[in-house]
């Protein structure tokens, strides 16, 4: 049995707990949290599994660390506190363990993540003889892995775009939503998440690593991004009303442009309310992948948890790749390892 400590239980530490608890291989060896008023909880409530687990959470990370665990989870956000989650995720590494996280956009294609940050990972892995794996849904596995595998079924491959088509109102993060998106803000607020460089930031190092596998070269990446006003005034039962004229649709691409050409596309559909921008491709919460060619294929993953909340089944699928990975990862040498050197290990049957 692999001792394993989830560290963060937010959406993605959630579905992690239920993850490790339900593999056969892993012993979940303790909870780690950043809110005092959860310390001391049971994991199996954190989880909402339903039943206790004998494993209280803790909100001293040195005493989880010193216990020497052989995997962490680290399912802590990353997003608005990248130092900070960088350095959690290298005293982890520094302490031995595997690691393996979807909050490090940077490492994602760690093979050109900046110089310095690389040294500073395998600096840690050299010290402490851990490893560290960084992956998740989109970014992630929706769009490195999957357009890889599907891409192998074809003969000829003119283009491949993978998508994610999602309705905001099942996702919980409100702060997320109306502020790095911009759901409900005025069209001339800009938002991070969708600023000029930050979409390649995030996903460029997804569109580097499917040209790799595919042995493309890529010329550069490009962005491209549109928004729409809500017509109505919409009101949502997880986050509250959005006014009519603000923002209520964003649609996004990075482009891989091989030979002048958008060849490699990852894009990005979300809304607030069905109603905005009806003309994109529409649905409540998929992934799908499309390979433009002879044969055109195309492949669309729904996933839910939680109630049938998609953006829960996402997450939960995020937490799935990267559990899954940690027996691979105990036989691999210590390193910094990136999606396509990570197979998906089978889940097993309950």
């Amino acid at each position: 049995m692999t001792s394993t400590i989830v560290w963060g239980t937010g959406n993605v530490g959630r579905a992690a707990i239920r993850a490790v608890v339900a593999h056969p291989e892993l012993e979940l060896a303790g909870v780690v949290v950043h809110d005092p008023g959860k310390a001391g909880r049971d994991a199996g409530e954190l989880a909402g599994l339903g039943r206790r687990v004998e494993v209280a959470a803790s909100d001293d990370v040195g005493e989880a660390l010193a216990a020497k665990p052989r995997a962490v989870v680290y399912a802590a956000s990353g997003d608005i506190r990248p130092d900070e989650a960088l350095g959690d995720v290298l005293r982890a590494v520094r302490a031995g363990a595997v690691v393996v996280t979807p909050s490090l956009y940077a490492l994602y294609d760690q093979r050109n993540a900046p110089a310095e940050l690389r040294e500073q990972v395998l600096e840690a892995v050299t010290e402490g003889g851990g490893s560290l794996f960084v992956s998740g849904i989109d970014p992630g596995w929706g769009n490195d892995v999957l357009p890889v595998l599907i891409s192998g079924l074809g003969g000829t491959i003119d283009a491949v775009r993978c998508q994610e088509i999602f309705d905001y109102t099942s996702y919980d993060q409100e702060d997320s939503v109306r502020y790095l998106v911009g759901m409900g803000q005025p069209m001339d607020y800009e938002p991070p998440m969708i600023a000029p460089t930050v979409p390649s930031m995030v996903w460029g190092g997804q569109v580097r690593l499917i040209a790799r596998a595919l042995g493309a070269e890529l010329d550069d990446l490009r962005e491209h991004v549109e928004r729409r006003p809500l017509a109505i005034d919409v009101s949502t039962a997880a986050m509250g009303d959005f006014a009519a004229g603000t923002q209520g649709a964003v649609r996004f691409e990075v482009q891989g442009i091989v030979h002048g050409e958008p060849r490699i596309v990852v894009e990005h559909v979300t809304r607030i309310h069905p109603s905005c921008a009806p003309d994109w491709p529409t649905g409540e919460g998929a992934h799908r992948v499309i390979i433009e060619g002879r044969p055109r294929i195309q492949v669309t993953v729904e996933a839910t948890d939680e109630g049938g909340n998609r953006a829960a089944g996402g997450n939960a699928t995020a937490a799935g790749r990267l559990v899954n990975a940690i027996g691979w990862l105990t036989q691999a040498e210590p390193g910094l390892y990136d999606a396509l050197d990570v197979p998906i290990s089978p889940g097993r049957l309950a």
